[in-house]
């Protein structure tokens, strides 16, 4: 009986293991910013995933370090500075400009150009097309077909009224 109340509260205590350390601020606009720069921020690691949701080991270290920079009064500027020179522009969401970046915001505006210009150019080959002239005597041969199939009556049908 015993045994089964150890295993039990062990077994009970387990979710208690896996939750997150409640980190003290001064003042809630630190721990604001904090929230904020921990959901702004990208785990190296972990695809796509930010420091606040990853529990890899370079995401722990970065929310730690985010927490100290915090801490000693920086700003969202400064602890994102911190971070890039760290660890690349790529552990922010919003890629800078540059030169080796410019393809990610050029990239979208060639494609939509390039299929308007698909759009356009096969609607002008449409209009380009011949349009295709039927028989003079196309009527007459359609009449004889529907004949064959339908001979006509010879006398016109009369409305009956009672």
């Amino acid at each position: 009986m015993r045994l089964l109340m150890l295993l039990l509260s062990l077994v009970m205590g387990l979710p208690l293991l896996a939750a997150e350390p409640i980190l003290p601020f001064s003042d809630p606009q630190q721990q604001a910013l904090f929230r904020e720069l921990t959901h702004e921020l990208r785990c190296p690691k972990c695809q796509n995933q930010n420091i606040a949701d990853s529990n890899a080991v370079v995401a722990v270290d970065m929310r730690n370090k985010t927490y100290e920079l915090v801490q000693q009064g920086q700003n969202k500027a400064q602890v994102i500075e911190y971070m890039k020179l760290r660890y690349g522009d790529f552990v922010h969401y919003q890629p800078p400009l540059q030169w080796s970046t410019i393809w990610l915001w050029l990239l979208p505006g060639f494609l939509v150009l390039g299929m308007l210009a698909f759009v356009l150019i096969k609607h002008r080959q449409q209009q380009l097309q011949p349009v295709e002239t039927l028989p003079a005597d196309f009527d007459a041969e359609l009449q004889a077909m529907i004949d064959e199939v339908a001979p006509r009556k010879s006398a016109p049908i009369e409305d009956k009224q009672p």
